[in-house]
């Protein structure tokens, strides 16, 4: 059953693909370092982007949350907020952020209170026009966590507390330049990334949770010179390398991989060229060993995670080294249209990659990306973040505040689900597909995104992470989201998202998580606005009791213009 289910689901998500209802641009580890914000844009886009918008708000809502399964509870709590959406845009720079801080005031013991910091930021600065770039990236964001490290965003009752908060950012230079006609760049990029501890994880009977990931740093730099076609020769050639590293928190696990490559772009036509390449990697992942007890059993912390023994050896998880390779097509008929797609081989085995970008019109964005690269929970997180757009408007649930999986924009890949699928600490290889479309209409944008993600987890057998090795992971995510004015003082916003979690390591342990919300909003006086929302949240699982909430909101929100 398991197996049809993730075929039809699949289906779906390439179907989605193939229409060009597509979202998140996932670039490969070595090759999507500091894209110029401004670089690919036409005169529409770029007329479009001279704007500077800050708006800082306060608010204050009443909610009501209805348990609908298990059982019938009422739960009701007060929030008071304040938050700054702004985006700032240059003809060489761009910055988007939505922060937000809310406060949760209980009304009875049922209610958790607390307080969240939730946001995303994106910002690419010019310090010399197309020379010189600072990229940067920040997301916060709280999911709900089970035991088998799947997780979802959404909405959240008031008494859950079997979520987790998750705080992510990069920033890195860019440097562009020449000599003569041969073209040099290079790249830097800094991440970090930290997983709070929820207070609760939710296993199967019996069950024993996986060890959550707890922070990371990523390191990543490559450089490039080469010849554009048709200067000093027909064709054009490139040499460059590139490093990576991981180094995640948890049994002190890290990635090293390092490359030196050389290329070459075939032109066919104006419009087509062939593409390849070919080099020497090395990759190299490792841990140590968790403390043990007197059984021998290792040792779990009271955040509920492996404690590291710092004085064991390293243990190898995985490793390869030698010749890679790759061929590919590139066509760009257009400024609006561009297709690249790759086969080759890398870490060991056969690999598969592109993308594809269209633009039809000024007002629709479309966007696919076939991805495949050895990375951890932070690692991934980071190279999403560097693929949003630096101009964007985000959307949150209005129940609980959080943002959504996706945020507006006509530049590029704008979800980051995929990425916040499961929070297992165990470094893998992750193959995959995401897809999105976007639409502004004036009065209306809307918004569609899917994606599927297969992870292959890879530790040493002989470590306290070994039954992860060799487990695959594989989730979907689908998202929506829309908003339209209806007229000059109102407006109504919907957002949804679905997340599929199926878990190698037990195969009783499926989880299927869904948000959905709709929010009416009403301009009163002169900054004052008014949100009526309602909202419905749930998780189903094959071996746990699942659990269903109804939500309403009403709220008064003063934004300072």
């Amino acid at each position: 059953m398991r197996t049809t289910i993730l075929r039809q689901m699949l289906g779906c998500a390439c179907a989605l693909g193939a229409l060009a209802v597509p979202g998140v641009a996932f670039a490969q580890d070595s090759t999507d370092e500091g894209d110029d914000a401004s670089s690919e844009q036409g005169p529409q886009q770029r007329s479009a982007r001279q704007q500077t918008r800050i708006s800082p708000y306060i608010e204050a809502s009443q909610v009501l949350i209805k348990n609908l399964e298990p059982g019938d509870d009422l739960v009701t709590y007060t929030t008071v907020a304040a938050g700054v959406d702004a985006s700032v845009a240059g003809r060489n720079s761009a910055a988007s952020v939505s922060l937000r801080y809310e406060r949760r005031i209980g009304w009875d013991d049922d209610t958790l209170d607390g307080d969240t910091i939730s946001g995303v930021a994106r910002a690419s600065i010019a310090l010399v026009p197309r020379a010189v770039t600072i990229e940067a990236g920040a997301l916060a964001a709280q999911t709900r966590v089970e035991g088998t490290g799947a997780a979802s965003i959404g909405g959240f009752a008031g008494n859950d507390d079997s979520t987790s908060q998750i705080y992510a950012g990069y920033i890195g230079p860019s440097v562009r330049t020449s000599a003569g006609d041969v073209e040099i760049e290079g790249h830097y990029r800094f991440g970090y990334t930290r997983v709070g501890a929820p207070d609760v994880v939710l296993g199967g009977p019996g069950s024993t949770p996986v060890d959550l990931f707890d922070e990371s740093t990523t390191h990543s730099a490559s450089a490039r010179a080469g010849v554009r076609p048709n200067t000093v020769v027909p064709i054009g050639v490139g040499i460059g390398g590139g490093w990576n590293e991981q180094n995640v928190s948890n049994l002190d696990q890290r990635i090293r991989d390092r490359y030196v490559r050389a290329d070459v772009t075939v032109p066919l036509s104006p419009n087509l060229a062939l593409v390849g390449g070919v080099g020497y990697e090395d990759v190299e992942v490792s841990s140590r060993d968790a403390v043990r007890d007197t059984l021998g059993n290792p040792v779990v912390g009271p955040d509920g995670r492996y404690i590291t023994d710092e004085n064991s050896p390293r243990l190898i998880a995985y490793e390869t080294d030698g010749l890679i390779w790759d061929a590919g097509v590139l066509w760009r008929p257009s400024r609006r249209t561009s297709f690249e797609a790759h086969v080759g081989r890398r870490y060991g085995s056969m690999t598969y990659y592109g993308n594809f970008a269209y633009a039809p019109n000024s007002s629709t964005s479309i966007n696919v990306a076939v991805y495949d690269s050895v990375t951890s929970f932070g690692g991934q997180l980071v190279n999403t973040l560097a693929t949003l757009p630096a101009q964007f408007a985000a959307f949150r649930n209005p129940i609980t505040g959080q943002i959504g999986g996706c945020v507006a924009s006509l530049q590029g890949g704008s979800c980051f689900n995929g990425a916040l699928g499961g929070l297992s600490s165990a470094v893998f290889r992750s193959r995959g597909i995401a897809s999105g479309i976007s639409v502004d209409l004036g009065r209306t944008q809307l918004g569609v995104g899917a994606g599927y993600d297969r992870r292959s987890f890879l530790a040493n057998p002989g470590s306290a992470l070994g039954l992860a090795n060799g487990v695959v992971d594989e989730s979907l995510w689908y998202a929506l989201y829309g908003t339209t004015q209806l007229d000059q003082r109102s407006s109504l916003t919907a957002n949804a998202n679905v997340a599929w979690y199926e878990s190698g390591a037990n195969l009783a342990a499926d989880v299927l998580g869904y948000s959905a919300s709709l929010a009416y909003n009403r301009s009163i006086w002169r900054g004052l606005s008014a949100t009526a929302a309602v909202g419905l949240d749930g998780i189903e699982r094959e071996n746990l009791i699942d659990f269903m909430s109804a939500s309403g909101l009403l709220g008064l929100r003063y934004t300072f213009n």
